[in-house]
């Protein structure tokens, strides 16, 4: 099993909850293709480098996760047919990639216990 990362970008127009929605969507194609999710991120609203579709703002949201490189395709053409996605980019991390992810995760973590 390899580690991967996704980030897409959802539509701005969508209220929360049907932003939620999506992301539940994926997360379930995921984990019904036995895929192990290690972490999930909702960067929320930011603005792009550049407009894609007439939109200058999505929502961000990233997922880490361990599976098999068959469900990539998947997840993938599930992207492409969901018009609520704008755009998406997976690629699966090699060590060092790993390394600064659980770092991140563990500052993050850190972070929330002072606060």
């Amino acid at each position: 099993m390899n580690q991967y990362e996704t980030v897409f970008i959802l539509t701005p127009v969508l209220s929360d909850v049907q932003m939620k929605e999506a992301v539940e969507k994926f997360k379930g194609i995921l984990q019904a293709e036995g895929a192990e999710i290690i972490n999930e991120e909702n960067w929320g609203l930011k603005k792009l480098a550049y407009p894609i579709q007439k939109k200058s703002t999505g929502f961000y949201q990233l997922i880490e996760f361990k599976a098999e490189p068959a469900v990539i395709e998947k997840l993938e053409v599930n992207y492409r047919r969901d018009e609520r996605v704008i755009r998406f980019l997976t690629f699966r991390m090699d060590k060092y990639a790993i390394e600064y992810a659980e770092k991140r995760r563990s500052l993050k973590s850190t972070k929330k216990e002072e606060n």
